[in-house]
């Protein structure tokens, strides 16, 4: 393949994305018109709780299928976020003035290290499988 070929196929990729983007622009704008109203009759705690209730199944699923050789690496990455996690609720604990918002960042500072300290636990056990016996 010659370099000019190359050029002109790198131009017509690049034409057929900023068509794609003009069309996904035009979708989402056709999309936001249409749930106008539809966002106007959900009630707010019906559709976090909605979203709440689909983050749990979906994480049930991914939590039990997962096979035993991809468990260290997910502890690690469910570490990282649960510290995340920590570090949002302590702003909510000391930053905001609705003790409501206190009382769910302090639950949030204490699930979130019960998962962290939970999943070193846990990856310390895994690791310790692989070690030699006796030696």
């Amino acid at each position: 393949m010659s370099t000019t070929d190359f050029a002109s196929s790198a131009a017509d990729l690049a034409r057929d994305a900023a068509a794609l983007a003009e069309r996904a622009q035009a979708l989402a704008a056709q999309a936001a018109a249409a749930a106008g109203p539809a966002a106007e009759v959900i009630e707010p705690f019906l559709f976090l709780l909605s979203i709440f209730l689909l983050a749990c199944f979906v994480g049930y699923y991914v939590v039990w299928n997962v096979t035993p050789a991809l468990h260290s690496p997910l502890m690690g990455v469910t570490n990282a976020i649960s510290s995340v996690i920590v570090v949002g609720g302590l702003l909510a604990v000391g930053l905001a003035e609705d003790p409501i918002a206190q009382v769910f960042g302090f639950l949030a500072v204490l699930l979130a290290s019960v998962n962290i300290f939970g999943g070193f636990l846990v990856t310390h056990r895994m690791l310790s499988m692989f070690r030699k016996k006796g030696g």
